[in-house]
This record gives C-alpha cells, sequence and structure tokens, in this order.
C-alpha cells in the first residue's frame, strides 16, 4: 500500500512538472479569447478533470481566464463607475429642471395673476370684478341718460306748452287791452258829451 501511494505521488509529481512545460507551447483555443466569461468557464469546466476533489487546468489556460475575468471585472466596474457618475450628472439635471419648473410654474401663477388682475386706482381687481363693475357703470349710465333724456323731452313738452299758453293769454290780454281802451274811450267820449249836453242846456 505503501508502494501505491508513492507510486502514486511520482505519478503526480511528473504530470505536474511535465504537462504545464509541455503545453506552454501549445496556442490557446479560441473561445479563451473570443468567448464570454460564461463560456470561457463552461468550457474549461468541460476540458478539465477532477481528481481528489482536484481540477488539473492548463496554467496558460488558467491565467487566460484569470486575466479575462480580471479585465470583465474591470471593463464592469469602470461602467459602473461611468454610469454612477453619469446618474450624478443626470440627477442634477433633474434637479436642475425641477428648479427651472417650478420657476416657471411661478412665472406662470404671477402672469396668470397679472393678466387676470386689472389695476385701478391702485387697487388690484380681478378681470370678472373690473368687467361686472364697468358693465355695471355703464348700464347705470345708460340709465341715468335715458331719465336725463325723458326729463328734457317732457321739460321741452312743458316749455313749448307754456310758450303756446303764454302767446294766447299775450293775445287775450291784449284783446282785453284794446277793448278796454275803446270802452274807455266810449265812456270819456260818452261822459263828455253828456257835459257838453249839460253845459249847453
Amino acid at each position: 500500500m505503501r508502494k501505491s501511494g508513492l507510486n502514486l505521488l511520482f505519478q503526480l509529481s511528473l504530470i505536474l512538472l511535465f504537462v504545464p512545460t509541455a503545453t506552454y507551447g501549445q496556442t490557446l483555443p479560441e473561445i479563451l479569447t473570443t468567448g464570454t466569461i460564461n463560456e470561457q468557464v463552461d468550457y474549461v469546466n468541460d476540458r478539465t478533470r477532477i481528481y481528489d476533489d482536484f481540477r488539473a487546468i492548463r496554467e496558460d489556460m488558467f491565467q487566460a481566464v484569470t486575466q479575462n475575468a480580471l479585465d470583465t471585472l474591470s471593463a464592469a466596474r469602470s461602467e459602473i463607475s461611468s454610469l454612477t457618475l453619469e446618474g450624478r450628472v443626470l440627477d442634477m439635471r433633474i434637479d436642475s429642471l425641477h428648479n427651472i419648473l417650478e420657476k416657471t410654474r411661478g412665472d406662470l401663477e404671477e402672469a396668470t395673476s397679472s393678466k387676470n388682475n386689472i389695476e385701478v386706482l391702485g387697487m388690484g381687481l380681478n378681470k370678472t370684478t373690473y368687467n361686472l363693475f364697468m358693465w355695471g357703470l355703464a348700464a347705470a349710465l345708460a340709465v341715468l341718460l335715458a331719465i336725463g333724456w325723458l326729463s328734457f323731452k317732457r321739460s321741452l313738452a312743458v316749455t313749448r306748452y307754456t310758450k303756446k299758453e303764454l302767446e294766447e293769454l299775450k293775445e287775450e290780454f291784449e284783446t282785453y287791452r284794446r277793448e278796454s281802451r275803446e270802452a274807455r274811450e266810449k265812456l270819456v267820449l260818452s261822459h263828455f258829451n253828456e257835459v257838453k249836453k249839460l253845459r249847453g242846456g
């Protein structure tokens, strides 16, 4: 049993000493230079043997897979770092856009408020209130104008009527004065004739 153990140890030593040096001159399989890490690991897994829970693998294959894994890991780390930086830049742009959006909303609210408000005598009035006030004022002025027009027409009618009455009254007065003068003249003449008769008789 001891002899078989020594024999096995000797065979392993020969494998370890001669196999790597003998295989260094061999070219690597194409999959170890062009395949993905998963494909490379599957290839190594399929083409190596396990002996006493140890896997025998060519050194150049091991170094190639290790270097490829490290390169892939480095590239992934670099991409993660680049994506993290890009994420930070995008976060800053998003924050900047949020600030611009908030400022734009504030400006829009202010513009809407100033558009819907009209300043009258130093007071800011809502457009609806202003329109109601102005239409109410226009309606009140229209009513006052109508009342004034009706009053003017009535006054004009009264003035014409009064003027006509005054003319008629003047004519009556002139007629009365003329008749009164004629009656007085007749009376004086009659009185004069009576006095003349009395003196003559």
